[in-house]
């Protein structure tokens, strides 16, 4: 006989799912869990601008709650700036308007630019990872 889970947190269909099915259910979601989270990490490597790096290294995996969430975590700093890009190309218009002129290191030399380009990978990652854990989800009631 399964037991009931006491779930006093969370997703409010995920908790009768849960208090209403038991174990079974439990090792189900943090299979789902599980397979989302590293279908969103895949995603996120894919398509991340660059093949090797700081970026790169810097996106990390943390599952608790016993498997049951899970958060995928991108340290580098400048992230943000890859994925909404920067100066006048930066989304919603939200970037510095007027060009600007800094020291680069890795050239040796003085740098004009006006930004960069987006490079999205967050979004479309989250999209697919979101339809994919739903559908999942659904299956089990």
């Amino acid at each position: 006989m399964a037991r009931r889970a006491n779930v006093s947190f969370g997703n409010k269909s995920l908790q009768r799912v849960l208090n209403n099915f038991g174990d079974e259910i439990i090792a189900e979601v943090k299979r789902i869990v599980a397979e989302t989270t590293y279908k969103l990490y895949n995603e996120i490597m894919a398509l991340i601008p660059v093949d090797d790096g700081n970026l790169r290294d810097s996106v990390e995996i943390d599952f608790s709650n016993d498997g049951l969430s899970a958060r995928l975590d991108i340290g580098a700093e400048y992230a943000i700036y890859v994925n909404f890009g920067t100066g006048i190309y930066a989304e919603e218009g939200n970037g510095r308007k007027t060009p600007w002129v800094y020291w680069s290191n890795k050239l040796g030399r003085f740098v004009y630019t006006e930004g960069q380009k987006a490079q999205e990978f967050w979004g479309p990652s989250i999209d697919r990872a979101s339809r994919f854990f739903a559908k999942e989800m659904k299956k089990l009631g």
